[in-house]
């Protein structure tokens, strides 16, 4: 078998690309180990990888903010051409192209029967819940690469229909792996229904999808926030209101100049942990964006928060910070009645009619969010790149699979 190449964390600012052993149909050793579980699994695929993105999550690692060892393999955004599949796996076939969720799920456990498929029971002795090439998900080899496993495959994977319209569209379907389903999941655990007006704070990549969402809701107006001009020039690209965080206006001020009133009927939280404050020369802020989210949602909102908090981030301006434990207004929120909804989200829950809104030409995700292709050699340069701010959802090809 050839050698596998992935991309790999190799301290704060730096990512590599390094050979690994070619997949197998197993476990992850810490997997096996800590649930006691066997290593064979026949219920697993391999997936020769068409394309595979860098995320904002995996950003957090590269910074060095959080508790990711050097070595840790990278890439939880992929889809995937099957070249080899396990006795156990009835329905993927090989040749088939598919969609990947990032969650790793049994399809056994008590939380994917309830559909909660992002704190699956079954995949991380660590905590519930699992992805490839993550910190503390499970020791899941990251799909930043040339080939990956993937377990449960009759579960886990979403095959396309017709192979040549995959491929026709493979820069919007390869969204449906993470930031599509999350920006939709941020929208509608907003509530985002028609008529709404909507407020994304954000204007990376999930935050453009969540906004793209909230248009495919039927959003009256969408308001995106974000402190570079490239990005909130993003935003505008396909119709969203924006507010530029850097200035000297409050959110709730400019939120009245756009739609005559300083609140929304909801609000999605695509920054994170990493938030800054808003104004000239703000510092870092953990709390700013959830707090800046309930002022400005109306009373009996909802906030939608797919951005990223950890429990361990030794980067933090403070020793709480570094815990997870910020500063946040709850007597505020539970003041104006919201309501709030975090962690992961289920992909499966959305992949498959996200899927068919993409295949309709009713969804324009890659549009969106700017997607734009890079080699696996190129991945160092990616990485670069987007932590600078750039207003690009990079998209590694690694076998040259994408057309011109």
């Amino acid at each position: 078998m050839p050698d596998n190449r992935v991309v790999v964390y190799k301290g704060p600012g730096e990512v590599a690309v390094e050979s690994i052993d070619y997949p197998k149909l197993e476990l992850p050793t810490d997997v096996v180990d800590g649930l006691g579980i066997q290593r064979k699994a026949p219920h697993a695929a391999i997936l020769k990888i068409v394309t595979t993105n860098i995320c904002g999550s995996d950003q957090h690692m590269v910074r060095g903010r959080t508790t990711a060892p050097v070595g840790q393999s990278l890439g939880h955004e992929i889809t995937g051409e099957i070249v080899e599949v396990g006795d156990d796996v009835l329905f993927a076939k090989v040749g088939d192209i598919c969609s990947v969720p990032f969650n790793i799920a049994c399809g056994r456990c008590r939380m994917c029967n309830e559909g909660k498929t992002g704190v699956c029971l079954n995949v991380n002795p660590a905590r519930p819940g699992a992805a490839y090439g993550y910190v503390d998900m499970g020791g899941w080899i990251g799909g930043q690469a040339e080939y990956v496993m993937v377990p449960f495959a009759d579960f886990n994977l979403l095959r396309f229909p017709d192979r040549d319209q995959a491929l026709e569209k493979i820069l919007d379907l390869t969204m449906l792996s993470d930031i599509f389903p999350t920006g939709y999941h941020g929208a509608v655990t907003a509530g985002v229904t028609t008529g709404s007006t909507v407020y994304v704070a954000g204007a990376g990549p999930v935050g453009l999808a969540a906004a793209h969402a909230a248009q495919l809701l039927g959003a009256a107006a969408v308001v995106v926030g974000d402190m570079i001009p490239e990005r909130l020039a993003q935003a505008r690209s396909f119709g969203c209101e924006t507010v530029d965080l850097s200035g000297d206006g409050t959110l709730a001020e400019q939120l009245e100049q756009l739609l005559g009133e300083p609140e929304v009927d909801a609000a999605v939280d695509a920054v994170g942990f990493e938030a800054r404050g808003h104004g000239r020369d703000a510092g870092e802020a953990p709390a700013t964006v959830l707090n800046s989210v309930m002022e400005v949602t109306r009373v009996g909102g909802a906030l939608g928060i797919p951005g990223l908090y950890v429990t361990g981030d030794p980067g933090a301006a403070d020793d709480k910070a570094k815990e997870g434990t910020l500063g946040v207004r709850i007597g505020l929120g539970w003041a104006k009645s919201h309501s709030f909804t975090t962690g992961q989200c289920p992909v499966k829950k959305y992949n498959r009619q996200l899927m068919q809104a993409i295949l309709s030409d009713r969804a324009q995700i890659a549009k969106a969010v700017n997607a734009t292709t890079i080699s696996l050699d190129d991945a160092p340069r990616g990485y670069q790149e987007f932590d600078g701010g750039v207003a690009r959802k990079f998209v590694i090809d690694p076998h040259g699979s994408v057309a011109a």
